[in-house]
C-alpha cells in the first residue's frame, strides 16, 4: 500500500467529460452505443449509434446554451422519468459546459424546492407528466417535449472548451444534517473512473453492459452509461416495469456480457428462477455495489449460473475505488482491493493521518490526489474540512486491511443509512416524522434483512392519545420524502435510548424480540 498519492495516468489539462465519453466510439461512429429497452419482452427498444448519441447531446447543448441563454457553469436541475431523454439531458448539459444536477422524479415538492434553492439552479429540465408548480421567477423551465424537439431537429452546438478541474455535475446526497448536501464533481471525474475498467469491470469494446438501475442513480449513470461508452462498448438500459423475473430473459435476448445491480436483486433473481441451473447465455460476470455482498449469495450465484460476481465499494464523493475483478478475485469477508493506481490507507478512527498496519481497524481513506475525488461540497465548507486529514479524504467508512491488500468494510462511523445504494440521513427522516403532532420523539435506523440489504425502520415515541400512528406517518412520509427514504417499518416504543448528554443513541435502537 503506497502513501505517495495517485499512481495512475493523470488527466489532460483540457477535458470535457461528455466529449471524452461520447467520442470513445468515434472511429466506429455507426457502432451501437446505447440500447434503451422499454418492455419486459424486449420488443420495444431504441438503438443509438455513437454518432447519433453525440449529435443528440450537442443538440441539447445548443438548446440549453443558445436558445435558453444559459451561461457556462450554470446549474441545470434534471427531473425526468427513467427515459432516454434523461441521459441526453445529462450529457448534453456537460457537453455545453453547464453543470447538470441529476434528481429523482420521485422527489416531493418540498425536496425539489430545497434542491433548487440550495443549488441556485438557473434552469430545470422537467418531465411533462410531473407537476410544474410555482417556480421562482427567472428559473428557465425546459419541458421534456421541448427537449425532444431539439434532439429531433434542432441545430448542433459544440463541445465547450473546459478544463479538467472545471465543475461538470452536482449530485445531492444525504449528509449529517436534515437537508441533503451537494457533491460537486469536475470533468476529471470521468478520468478518475479509469481504474475501474480493469480493477472492477474487466471491460472491453466488445462488451454489452446492462445496468438494472434507473438513470438518475449515480451507480447507473456511471457504471451503466459513462463507463461502457468511454470504452467503446455498448450500454443497455431498461425503462419498463421492474420485476426480478424479467432480467434473465433480457440478458439472454440482448446478448448481455456484463450485468450490474445491487446484491438484493441477484438474490431475487435466483428466488424467481425455477430449477437449479440459471442459463444466462453470453453473460461473463455480474457487478454488484450499493450494499454488502454476502458470501453465501456470491457462492450460490456462481453455482447456479457458472459466472462470478465482482463487488465494488465507494461513495458519492469518489465513486467506486475498492473492488474485486476478473484479474483480482473476490476474497470472502472483504469488499475488494484498491483499484490499480488508487492510493488507499486505513487511518486511526480518533484522528491523525498516519496509516495503520494490516489487521488494525480504522477509517478507510483515499489520497486527495485521486482525479475521481470531488471538487468539494456545494456551499458546505465546514463539512468539507471535516472529511480531510492532511492529504487524505475520509468518507466516514470503517475498515481493516489484510496482508494481501484486501479490505473488509466494518460499517460507518456516522449514522448515515444505506437504502438500496442511496445514502439517507436519519436526521432528515426523523425531522419529517416529528412534524406529526402526536409524535414526541423519533429515531430511524436501517435494519439488516435476512437475505441481504437493509430496511429503514422508524422507532417512534407517541404522545398521549397517539397509539399506532403507522398509517398516518406513512402518509406523511409519502408526502415529504422520496420513496427510497421512507421507513418500511414503524416500531412504537416508550422511550428512545440516549447518551448521558441526552443525545439519541441510534446504535442502541433494536427491534424488540418476541417472548419465548
Amino acid at each position: 500500500m503506497s502513501t505517495n498519492g495517485y499512481r495512475g495516468e493523470l488527466p489532460p489539462r483540457n477535458l470535457n467529460m461528455a466529449k471524452h465519453v461520447l467520442r470513445a466510439g468515434a472511429a466506429a461512429g455507426d457502432k451501437t452505443a446505447l440500447v434503451v429497452i422499454h418492455d419486459p419482452a424486449g420488443r420495444e427498444a431504441e438503438t443509438w449509434t455513437y454518432r447519433a448519441l453525440e449529435s443528440a447531446a450537442l443538440r441539447v447543448a445548443f438548446e440549453l446554451r443558445s436558445n435558453r441563454s444559459l451561461a457556462p457553469r450554470t446549474r441545470v436541475l434534471i427531473r425526468l422519468r427513467n427515459r432516454t431523454a434523461y441521459a441526453l439531458a445529462f450529457f448534453g448539459a456537460i457537453a455545453g459546459g453547464l453543470v447538470p444536477i441529476p434528481a429523482s422524479p420521485d422527489l416531493t415538492a418540498r425536496e425539489l424546492g430545497f434542491l433548487l434553492d440550495d443549488s441556485d439552479a438557473a434552469a430545470i429540465v422537467l418531465d411533462d407528466t410531473l407537476p410544474h408548480g410555482d417556480f421562482a421567477p427567472g428559473l428557465a423551465v425546459v419541458t421534456e417535449a421541448a427537449l425532444i424537439a431539439a434532439i429531433d431537429s434542432g441545430p448542433e452546438g459544440a463541445f465547450a472548451d473546459t478544463a479538467a478541474d472545471d465543475p461538470a455535475f452536482l449530485i445531492y446526497t444525504s449528509g449529517t444534517t436534515a437537508n441533503p448536501k451537494g457533491v460537486l464533481h469536475a470533468h476529471r471525474s470521468v478520468w478518475g473512473r479509469r481504474p475501474m475498467y480493469r480493477g472492477w469491470y474487466g471491460i472491453t469494446a466488445a462488451d454489452r453492459l446492462m445496468h438494472s438501475g434507473v438513470i438518475n442513480w449515480t451507480y447507473a449513470m456511471g457504471t451503466g452509461l459513462s463507463d461502457p461508452l468511454a470504452n467503446g462498448a455498448t450500454a443497455l438500459l431498461y425503462t419498463g416495469e421492474r420485476h426480478p423475473s424479467i432480467w434473465p430473459g433480457l440478458i439472454r435476448a440482448f446478448d448481455v456480457t456484463i450485468f450490474a445491480g445491487v446484491p438484493g436483486l441477484y438474490h431475487q433473481i435466483m428466488r424467481q428462477a425455477s430449477g437449479d441451473r440459471l442459463d444466462l447465455a453470453r453473460l461473463r460476470h455480474g457487478l454488484t455495489a450499493g450494499d454488502t455482498l454476502p458470501d453465501a449469495l456470491e457462492a450460490e450465484w456462481s453455482e447456479r449460473t457458472g459466472t462470478r460476481l465482482y463487488e465494488g465499494f465507494g461513495q458519492t464523493e469518489l465513486s467506486t475505488y475498492l473492488s474485486s475483478a476478473p484479474d483480482f478475485p473476490r476474497k470472502p469477508g472483504t469488499v475488494g482491493r484498491a483499484q490499480p493506481g488508487r492510493c488507499v490507507a486505513i487511518l486511526p478512527e480518533d484522528g491523525g493521518d498516519t496509516s495503520l498496519p494490516p489487521g488494525e481497524a480504522g477509517m478507510i481513506a483515499v489520497h486527495r490526489s485521486d482525479p475521481g475525488l470531488m471538487l468539494g461540497y456545494w456551499q458546505r465548507p465546514d463539512e468539507e474540512r471535516e472529511m480531510f486529514r492532511g492529504e487524505w479524504f475520509t468518507g466516514g467508512d470503517l475498515g481493516c486491511i489484510d496482508e494481501d491488500g484486501a479490505i473488509a468494510h466494518l460499517g460507518r462511523a456516522s449514522d448515515l443509512m444505506n437504502a438500496g445504494g442511496y445514502r439517507v440521513s436519519p436526521v432528515e427522516v426523523e425531522a419529517v416524522l416529528r412534524e406529526h403532532p402526536l409524535v414526541a420523539e423519533a429515531g430511524v435506523i436501517d435494519v439488516p434483512q435476512p437475505h441481504g440489504g437493509t430496511a429503514i425502520t422508524a422507532f417512534v415515541v407517541a404522545r398521549e392519545g397517539g397509539a399506532d400512528l403507522s398509517a398516518e406517518l406513512a402518509a406523511r412520509a409519502e408526502a415529504s420524502l422520496a420513496a427510497y427514504k421512507r421507513p418500511r417499518h414503524y416500531v412504537f416504543v416508550e422511550r428512545l435510548p440516549k447518551t448521558p448528554n441526552g443525545k439519541l443513541k441510534r446504535s442502541d435502537l433494536k427491534i424488540p424480540q418476541p417472548p419465548l
